[in-house]
């Protein structure tokens, strides 16, 4: 019985960990983070459990996120559209042992508010933004991205 509980108590502190570095947010906090002015690159990917090419490439922004300290990595879950319960996406970034920053955008119809995120945005995912907020230029990629290509999209609004 003892090996059980210990596993509960795991499973719990775990889950609780997720909750903690996750923030469920609506539109008007979404706007507000992707216009204020930062110090640093920041790279805002919109993605869901339920995407492939999102989850194929999750390592990178990670990747991005520990090696660079002059880049702030977001990752926005688009699960709540489909399924109101969170507990999915922090299962997802327990298995997963995300470090980035997430928050799980809590609207429903993204057609009715896609274009205040981006007015090129057909609402695919993934899509990714990079915004340099010293400079006012920023990226909009609608698609997988491949090793070097977060890089590269840096590079062209330093």
């Amino acid at each position: 019985m003892r090996p059980f509980l210990l596993f509960l108590s795991l499973f719990f502190s775990v889950a609780l960990y997720a909750q903690e570095q996750t923030e469920i947010i609506k539109l008007k906090q979404l706007q507000d983070h992707l216009h204020a002015k930062s110090d640093r690159i920041k790279v805002i990917n919109f993605w869901a459990t339920w995407c492939a090419p999102c989850i194929k490439e999750i390592p990178l922004f990670e990747k991005l996120n520990s090696e660079r300290s002059d880049v702030e990595v977001t990752l926005v879950s688009m699960d709540l559209d489909l399924d109101p319960n969170p507990e999915k996406v922090y299962r997802f970034i327990d298995r997963r042992k995300i470090k980035s920053k997430v928050l799980i955008l809590d609207e429903r119809n993204p057609n009715m508010w896609i274009n205040q995120i981006e007015k090129n945005w057909s609402g695919a995912l993934p899509a990714t933004i990079i915004i340099n907020s010293k400079t006012g230029q920023r990226k909009f990629v609608e698609r997988e991205l491949h090793e070097g290509e977060l890089e590269a999209l840096i590079a062209e609004i330093l």
